[in-house]
């Protein structure tokens, strides 16, 4: 099993703790981190994008000219897609663009973010990070004694903390979230990870 320090918020090493094998120490499958992250901002679409096909067009309800003996082409209607101010021919239209991934894909590719951060050093566990009251100002100084101030940061719990967003929700690149709440794109998008103690040991109860 993979072992990193723990350390207190001041920065100071106060123990060690291994990491459960199966969740941080698997094989970093590329083409499985792709696969997911893809599903991931598939599912995130909305799909309301929509244009207006001829039928959909206000007006254009009378033939604008007779048939024959004019000299001029043939046409039924104003709204023609042929026209200026007519409808859009195979535009968009509103659709779900979410599909499904296997378990088996998912936790591959969940598995392999982690292993991936902790192999490049950018794992931190942290003894605690309870925080009394919503102040910005806290936290920061806090990641700043990491040295992440200015870097992207996805900060690990085990249970929801009000005080702990609020105080992070203004901090650009900073987010919190809980062990059951983990995904792939946020793993791979934040630089570093900041997990708690506690939340390490919910993973294994979790994930293992």
């Amino acid at each position: 099993m993979p072992e990193v320090d723990v350390l207190n918020i001041k920065n100071k090493t106060v123990g060690k703790i291994e990491l459960p094998a199966d969740v941080f120490g698997v094989s970093v499958n590329k083409a499985v981190l792709h696969e997911v992250v893809r599903n991931y901002l598939a599912n995130q679409r909305q799909g309301t994008a929509a244009t207006k096909t001829k039928g959909l067009v206000s007006g254009g309800g009378k033939k604008p000219w007779k048939q024959k003996h004019t000299g001029r082409a043939r046409a039924g209607s104003i709204r023609s897609p042929l026209w200026r101010g007519g409808g859009i021919t195979f535009g968009p239209q509103p659709r779900d663009y979410s599909y499904r991934l296997p378990k088996k894909v998912k936790w591959a590719g969940f598995s392999s973010a982690l292993s991936a951060k902790l192999a490049d050093g950018k794992v931190i566990v942290v003894e605690d990070l309870s925080i009394t009251e919503p102040k910005t100002k806290k936290l920061i100084s806090i990641l700043t004694g990491f040295g992440l101030k200015d870097n992207k940061v996805l900060i690990i719990i085990p249970d929801k903390d009000n005080m702990l967003e609020l105080s992070a929700r203004n901090i650009s690149g900073v987010d919190v979230r809980t062990v059951n709440n983990l995904n792939v794109y946020d793993i791979l998008y934040h630089e570093r990870l900041f997990i708690t103690k506690k939340a390490v040991e919910l993973m294994r109860e979790v994930y293992v």
